[in-house]
């Protein structure tokens, strides 16, 4: 197991299913989190144990589509921390199911907002603190639609593309004062939403939340020093 001992992760999304996993598998790690999710109680559901934890801090009912919308917890954190290391953002959503011409632009500026404008309000709040300490780790989450379009995922493909271009142009800003910025690309998400929706699918070639969770580890580990503005697959047997 990797060791964040001294590491402060940041991590939005918490309460999803993604997000919690990769929440608990930095706090095994040793690492102190910083964990905000929109909605108003359900971090401290899931996280009922941390409530009142001096080496964590729950955020909830934070809107990642405001500007500006984690700047105050990211002061926060600082205060109580000294530093935040490690921003992953587990924040996104999906639509899909219809042509470019039948599709609401509402869904356009859902999925556009879920996904890359959540990646860069919370980039924006933790690269200035990171830049004053010369170090910091980003993952943002991309998806394996962003390396093609398809048939009736155009606006999702196109969001998650878009996190993809901003991964990489992030990277070559930052690289030399000691942050790296990376993605992962999830093929399908092995939850029991998507079982649900999906019953009669091969669940075992899903990709299994624990496993994109190793992945993001790596990436935010002093292990991937060398890997800049890289796009990771990590489709499980799909």
């Amino acid at each position: 197991m990797r060791d964040f001992s001294g590491r402060v992760a940041f991590v939005t999304g918490a309460a999803g299913n993604l997000g919690t996993t990769v929440a608990r598998a930095f706090q095994d790690a040793g690492a102190r989190t910083v964990l905000v999710d929109r909605d108003a109680s359900r971090l401290q559901q899931v996280f009922p144990e941390l409530l009142g934890a001096r080496e964590h801090l729950l955020v909830e009912g934070v809107d990642l589509k405001a500007p500006g919308a984690l700047d105050g917890v990211v002061t926060r954190a600082v205060e109580l921390f000294g530093r935040v290391d490690i921003l992953v953002n587990a924040v996104g959503g999906f639509r899909g199911g219809a042509p470019v011409h039948e599709t609401p632009l509402e869904t356009w500026d859902v999925l556009l907002d879920l996904n890359l404008r959540t990646s860069v309000v919370a980039a924006r709040a933790v690269i200035p603190a990171m830049l004053r300490q010369r170090y910091g780790k980003i993952v943002l989450v991309a998806a394996r639609a962003a390396g093609a379009g398809a048939a009736n995922l155009a606006a999702y493909s196109a969001a998650k593309a878009a996190v993809v271009r901003l991964t990489e142009s992030m990277a070559a800003e930052l690289k030399g004062d000691g942050i790296n910025v990376n993605c992962v690309l999830p093929g399908t998400i092995d939850t029991a939403q998507n079982r649900q929706e999906r019953p009669g699918a091969d669940h075992a070639k899903w990709v299994p939340p624990s496993a994109i969770a190793d992945v993001i580890l790596f990436l935010a580990s002093d292990a991937a020093r060398a890997v800049v503005g890289a796009s990771v697959p990590v489709f499980g047997l799909s």
